[in-house]
Protein backbone atom coordinates (compact mmCIF):
# COMPACT_ATOMS: atom_id res chain seq x y z
CA UNK A 1 0.00 0.00 0.00
CA UNK A 2 1.18 2.97 -0.58
CA UNK A 3 2.46 5.87 2.11
CA UNK A 4 0.83 9.35 2.06
CA UNK A 5 2.53 12.19 3.61
CA UNK A 6 1.37 15.58 4.29
CA UNK A 7 3.88 18.40 5.67
CA UNK A 8 1.29 21.77 6.76
CA UNK A 9 2.79 24.73 8.08
CA UNK A 10 1.53 27.00 10.71
CA UNK A 11 2.60 30.37 12.64
CA UNK A 12 2.72 28.67 16.12
CA UNK A 13 0.48 25.88 18.00
CA UNK A 14 -2.55 27.53 18.58
CA UNK A 15 -2.68 28.51 14.72
CA UNK A 16 -2.49 25.08 14.12
CA UNK A 17 -5.20 23.39 16.74
CA UNK A 18 -7.61 25.99 14.76
CA UNK A 19 -6.88 25.01 11.37
CA UNK A 20 -7.00 21.35 12.16
CA UNK A 21 -10.14 22.03 14.07
CA UNK A 22 -11.59 23.51 10.89
CA UNK A 23 -10.57 20.81 8.51
CA UNK A 24 -12.08 17.92 11.16
CA UNK A 25 -15.59 20.32 11.20
CA UNK A 26 -15.28 21.23 7.19
CA UNK A 27 -18.96 19.63 5.63
CA UNK A 28 -16.85 17.77 2.40
CA UNK A 29 -14.23 15.78 4.65
CA UNK A 30 -17.10 14.53 7.30
CA UNK A 31 -18.77 13.13 3.98
CA UNK A 32 -15.57 11.57 2.86
CA UNK A 33 -14.26 10.11 6.08
CA UNK A 34 -17.70 7.85 6.53
CA UNK A 35 -18.21 6.93 3.01
CA UNK A 36 -17.41 3.26 2.35
CA UNK A 37 -14.78 3.15 -0.37
CA UNK A 38 -12.48 5.03 2.05
CA UNK A 39 -13.34 3.00 5.21
CA UNK A 40 -10.12 1.12 6.98
CA UNK A 41 -7.65 2.65 4.33
CA UNK A 42 -5.40 4.15 7.71
CA UNK A 43 -3.09 1.60 9.00
CA UNK A 44 -1.42 4.38 11.29
CA UNK A 45 -1.41 7.90 12.02
CA UNK A 46 1.69 9.61 12.80
CA UNK A 47 2.37 13.07 13.91
CA UNK A 48 5.69 15.10 14.17
CA UNK A 49 6.34 18.61 14.79
CA UNK A 50 9.20 19.89 13.28
CA UNK A 51 10.70 23.59 14.05
CA UNK A 52 12.55 25.47 11.05
CA UNK A 53 16.27 26.44 11.97
CA UNK A 54 17.94 29.50 11.60
CA UNK A 55 19.90 27.50 8.04
CA UNK A 56 16.88 26.41 6.64
CA UNK A 57 15.25 28.20 3.34
CA UNK A 58 11.75 28.61 5.36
Amino acid sequence: MPNLMYMTTHANMDTRNSNWKNFSNDAAWNQLKVDPVYQDNVSRIEINYLKAQPYSDL
